[in-house]
Formats: C-alpha cells, structure tokens, sequence
C-alpha cells in the first residue's frame, strides 16, 4: 500500500472509533434523561404534600395573618440560572444566560450560576455573577445541589427586610428558547394552595408562623429539587441531540473516506495492471522447442 492509502485507513479507523465513543456517550445520556423524568414524578407528590400541609396551616391563621397579606416591597434580587456541568450541549448555556442578562436588564439584581459549563460561560462573556456552585452530575445528586443552593439563598437574603428569588432553568423537549421557564420563588405566593374550609383545624405543636416558616422554606426546596431535575433531564435531552447530530457529521465523514479510498485503491489498481501490461509488452519473446529431438 501506497502511504496516502495508509493514511486514509488510519483516518477511517479513528472516525469508527470517534463514532463509537459518540454512541456510548448518547446512550449514557439518554439513560440519564430518563432516570430524571421518572424522578420528577416523586418530587412533585412531595410537594403536593408540603403544599396540603400548609393550606392546611392557613386555616388555623387568622384572617390577618401576615402570613397571607402581600409581602413588602422586595428591596434584594437573586437570579438563580442552572447551567449545566459538563459540556457537549450545544447552545444550551447561552440560550440561558441570555436569559438571565435580559431580566437583569429590566431590574437589577445577583445573580447565583448552578453549573460549571455557565460559570465558565459568563467569565467569557463579562458576565459579573455573585455565587456559583457545579451542577448534578447523577439524578441522585439533584438533592444535595438543592439544599446547598437553598442554604446559600436564604444566607444572602436572610438580612433583608424582603427580597425576590427567580429561578431560571430549562426543561426537557425540543425548541430551547421556548423552554425556558423563569420562576419566582420568594416572596411565597400562598394564594395558590387551597386552604380547607370544613375540615377539623390542625393539631399545633409549633407557633404558627414558625411552622409556615419551616414549611415554606421545605417548599422552596423542592420547588429547587424539581427545577434541577428538569435542568438535569433537559441537559441531557440536549446531549443527546448534540451526539445524533455529530454521529450524522462522522457518518458521512465516513463515507467520504471510505470513497477515497475506493478511488485511491483503484487507481492503484490500474496502475499496477497497466505496469505489469507494459513490462509484459517489452519482455522479449520466449524461445520455440518444436521440432527439438
């Protein structure tokens, strides 16, 4: 073999080999999707339950309680944007940021990046944020992420007569700009829950407010729970769509060198014929044995 020929073969081999690192890397990320879909469903009958428990409580509050009367004006904005931790996600990342750099736009406020892929993003683009952390590798890991980012929420603003915290984050489908969802989590709405109006009040063992207090910051949390879980599903669901799309590129990439080679191997081909036509053509012409005794 000639050493382009060589050199196509070795170039052929590497793409099969890239070709089947990009399956195992969609398959693994396909398996993550799913695993955060099928989670989902538990972290919503958890809040189901916090959100009962507090109607609940809402029925054992006065009608003044200032628990259910608008809450002050928020004089502190947190933006919490969850990115994602590894790359291989297209334009995730900035379809997020680009998010987050708008509604700041419109009102000042921190900003706090969940994800090492978003931090490194925002320092490329000048993007001044005041916390960070890495996002969930594992489904299982959402949990601990959420209760990090809660502890670290409510000591910036703890301080503050009151304050406001959006949650940025992306769920899973297709259209990317469409799913995004942008959330607020504090000041607490206690006007969605269903206070029960017949049934028998609660028994208390805690002061009202302390327990509305416990209870809304549990709510938070899995409101946090569900919103990296579907950041997780919907980095993963856009993984996947990144590696079909490089498996489509290293297939036809594929097939552009497997024709190379083809026409590389039968040109050499030829032009071994053509030289062993072209010496048998000048050899001189055997010696004739007939009529020997």
């Amino acid at each position: 073999m000639t050493s382009k020929l060589s050199e196509i073969g070795g170039r052929i081999a590497s793409a099969k080999q890239l070709e089947a690192v990009i399956g195992a890397m969609r398959g693994i990320a396909a398996a993550r999707e799913r695993e955060a879909q099928a989670r989902l469903a538990g972290i919503r009958s958890a809040a189901a339950t916090v959100g009962e428990a507090i109607g609940m409580a809402l029925a054992a509050a006065p009608s003044a309680d200032p628990a259910t009367s608008a809450p002050p004006e928020p004089v502190a904005r947190i933006l919490i944007v969850l990115c994602t931790e590894q790359g291989f996600v297209g334009g995730f990342n900035e379809h997020l940021l680009a998010r987050v750099e708008r509604l700041k736009a419109d009102e000042p406020g921190e900003i706090f990046i969940v994800g090492t892929r978003g931090a490194m993003l925002a320092q490329e683009r000048a993007m001044r944020y005041g916390w960070s952390m890495g996002m969930a590798a594992h489904a299982e890991d959402v949990m601990r992420v959420a209760g990090q980012l809660a502890d670290a929420v409510f000591a910036r603003f703890r301080d503050h007569t009151s304050s406001q915290v959006w949650l940025v984050h992306a769920t899973p489908g297709p259209g990317l700009d469409e799913r995004i969802v942008t959330r607020r989590l504090v000041p607490f709405d206690f006007t969605r829950f269903s206070v029960p109006s017949n049934s028998q009040a609660p028994l208390l063992n805690l002061p009202l407010d302390k327990l509305l207090t416990g209870l809304t910051e549990r709510y938070v949390y899995v409101e946090l729970c569900d919103g990296l879980m579907q950041s997780f599903a919907a980095e993963n669901a856009a993984r996947v769509a990144a590696m079909l799309a490089a498996s489509r590129h290293v297939k036809d990439r594929l097939q552009s060198l497997t024709r190379d080679y083809r026409i590389v191997r039968q040109d050499e081909i030829t032009a071994e014929i053509a030289e062993l036509a072209a010496t048998g053509a000048c050899a001189p012409p055997a010696a004739s044995v007939e009529g020997q005794s």
